[in-house]
């Protein structure tokens, strides 16, 4: 059985150790042979820098390295050239100057592996010349390979003015690589997020973005169809040391968790660390996600919680992730960029293409719950934790009055920084909440008359939903506070009967209860329900 090279990126070192390896050299072969200027946007974890090394080895010129894999028996000739290699997610980047010193200190350690003297102290110079010398000393062209090219940018996306002044770093270092073009073979560029090409790679026009080119949307991860060439062998030994279920029980619960990827709404790939995590570890859990916590998504998310719970079945369009900057973040576009959103579908309106997106599998789902409320509710896990606990035996029991007296207590828990006068942002936590639990709730959900704000469905009961939110100040007497509640729930339980919500769920053969939620401030929250 071949071992699981769990954090290993090194191509050479998987071959030689007799590691598992998804073979990519088709991809690679298509690439080397079609054009010189690639970008590639992948969520961190996904293969990128792998993909670049087994590019690097390619042009190595070792064939042997590469038998038994599509490339060899290929025409690929194997030609040798001097690759140059910047791995972004190494350079330090907490202030421009701090980016552009670390930029020299990298270059400069290529500059005396090749017995180079280049006396410029600007990266950008340092780099042009580099290519140059390296061109003059082998008399072949350069490959250009940089990994996570945008990682001095996103390390302060929480710091717009870091961001910029990093990103002017960037533009001037990248954009040498278009008057290069006499003395470069082939340049790949690969990263989490797609930032505008003028925003970044000003002037080159010639770099050929695969991100959602479907003849590439397979070049990283595992595609599902694959699950069984490649861990066969991995799933059965599951059977027999911890798992008692059927091959094919275990391999679908291993889809359920870690599959659903997809970048062209066809072909679906399961994230490579996520499957080997599995396999290490013999148990399901949110490895990619845990790696990771997205605190600047979380940032945006706070500031318009109603991003939260619209983000099923969220469209987007090329145009839309083209526009995409530093100036005008878009929480939905990096959700989908970061992985968190994955293309589900892929349509047309008129010629262009529209992409359909929703979260990828149980694994990102689940965590992503938890971390967003744990982010709005301002307490600590464990305490989460206990509160999802007892809100899932009140709705079973068919205890909403319990479940008030939960949501009262998580609720009063928000900080009073945290805290937003809106009514999406208490829809938003109790979605969290329900979802974490692993319920079947919907927000948002369309009805013949309208939309209903949430709807709840247990095994024997269904809670149709709506909220309401009222601004009032916290000093307000205790009149005013009634009156304004019983304003709000009159208003709400209406328009759940006004409106036939409850209609849909008729035949469905569950009792049906009706549910109005009006809250006046952080811990100060009432209900009526009421039957169907």
């Amino acid at each position: 059985m071949k071992k699981l090279p769990l954090g290993i990126q090194s191509f050479r070192k998987i071959i030689s150790g007799d590691y598992v390896y998804v073979d990519k050299t088709q991809y690679i072969y298509n690439l080397i042979n079609n054009a010189s200027y690639y970008f590639l946007s992948r969520p961190r974890r996904f293969g990128k820098s792998l993909l670049l090394d087994t590019i690097a080895e390619v042009f190595s010129g070792d064939k042997e390295l590469f038998r038994g894999l599509w490339i060899h028996d290929s025409d690929c000739s194997f030609e040798k050239h001097p690759v140059l290699r910047l791995d972004m997610s190494n350079i330090a980047n907490d202030t421009p100057e701090v980016l552009k010193s670390s930029l020299l200190d990298a270059l400069r350690s290529r500059e005396k592996e090749e017995g180079f003297d280049i006396g410029s102290n600007e990266p950008s110079g340092v780099f042009k010349d580099l290519i140059k010398t390296l061109y003059g000393k082998f008399n072949k062209q350069v490959v250009v390979l940089i990994d996570e090219y945008d990682k001095p940018i996103l390390d302060h996306l929480h710091d717009i003015e870091t961001a910029e002044a990093n990103r002017a770093v960037l533009r001037s270092f990248y954009g040498i690589l278009k008057s290069m073009d006499p003395f470069l073979r082939f340049t790949f560029i690969t990263g989490v997020t797609k930032f505008t090409k003028t925003s970044i790679f000003s002037g080159l026009n010639n770099l050929y973005d695969i991100t959602l080119d479907e003849k590439y949307a397979n070049i990283c991860g595992v595609r599902t169809g694959e699950l069984d060439k490649y861990f066969d062998e991995h799933i059965r030994n599951l059977l027999v040391t911890e798992h008692p279920d059927s091959y094919y029980d275990i391999r679908d619960r291993i889809l359920e968790w870690y599959d659903g990827y997809s970048w062209d709404g066809k072909t679906r790939v399961i994230n490579p660390y996520s499957i080997l995590s599995f396999f290490t570890r013999k148990e399901f859990a949110s490895f990619w996600y845990a790696s990771g916590t997205p605190k600047f998504l979380m940032d945006l998310i706070k500031t318009d919680p109603g991003i939260y719970t619209s983000l099923k079945n969220f469209r987007i369009t090329e145009v839309m992730l083209d526009s995409s900057d530093i100036e005008e973040i878009d929480a939905e576009l990096l959700l989908f960029q970061t992985g968190y959103l994955t293309v589900k579908n892929k349509t047309t309106i008129g010629y262009e293409p529209v992409y359909i997106l929703d979260m990828p599998n149980n694994e990102v789902k689940k965590a992503f719950d938890f971390h967003v409320l744990t982010a709005f509710s301002g307490r600590g896990q464990p305490r989460v934790k206990q509160a999802q606990i007892d809100i899932g035996e009140a709705l079973r029991a068919g205890d909403l009055q319990k479940l008030l007296d939960i949501l009262k207590g998580l609720f009063a828990s928000i900080p009073y920084q945290l805290h937003i006068d809106r009514e999406a942002y208490y829809h938003s936590i109790f979605y969290a909440v329900m979802s974490v639990l692993g319920f079947d709730m919907d927000a948002e959900v369309s009805a013949s008359k309208g939309r209903i704000d949430a709807v709840l469905e247990c095994e024997d009961k269904v809670y149709v939903m709506e909220f309401k939110y009222c601004d009032c100040a916290p000093d307000a007497e205790p009149d005013i506070k009634r009156k304004l509640f019983d304003k709000a729930l009159d208003e709400g339980m209406a328009q759940i009967k006004d409106m036939g919500y409850a209609d849909k769920f008729a035949g469905s053969g569950k009792s049906i209860c009706l549910a109005a939620f009006a809250f006046l401030g952080r811990d100060e929250i009432e209900m009526r329900t009421d039957t169907v």
